[in-house]
């Protein structure tokens, strides 16, 4: 058994390569293989979000705190609250993040394949993201 403490990891800034606004990312795991699990808490201000991405083996998030938005290639944007639990598709584009007025927080799951859990592409234009 392994037990990380609350508090015992650093709060990380959310890459700017990969977000837009402030994002602050709490409390990452990652297991060793066999398992492929891995996942962090993480809480996006109003107007942050991530940019485009795919996940081999798909994502889960559970929305825990605020309103957010998430949205897959193709689809209208959905309106996300605390309870929620979404999950996209292995190779599924999508995005997620707060709204435009509240801030968002949640926990991300994905395993790995091959080395990898996600696949990282263009920002959401803010045309899209305000839609």
């Amino acid at each position: 058994m392994d037990i990380t403490r609350n508090g015992s990891l650093p709060s990380k800034p959310g890459s700017a390569d990969y977000f837009s606004g402030t994002v602050r990312i709490d409390a990452p795991f990652q297991r060793e293989a066999p398992a492929r699990i891995g996942g962090a808490t993480v809480t996006f201000e109003p107007g942050a979000r991530t940019a485009w991405h795919t996940h081999p083996l798909g994502q889960t998030l559970i929305v825990t705190a605020g309103s957010g938005w998430a949205q897959r290639e193709g689809g209208p944007v959905e309106e996300i609250r605390p309870g929620d639990i979404v999950w996209f598709a292995p190779g599924e584009k999508h995005w997620h993040g707060a709204t435009a007025t509240t801030g968002m927080t949640h926990i991300a799951i994905a395993e790995l394949l091959d080395g990898r859990a996600v696949d990282w592409l263009e920002k959401v234009a803010e045309a899209d993201y305000r839609r």
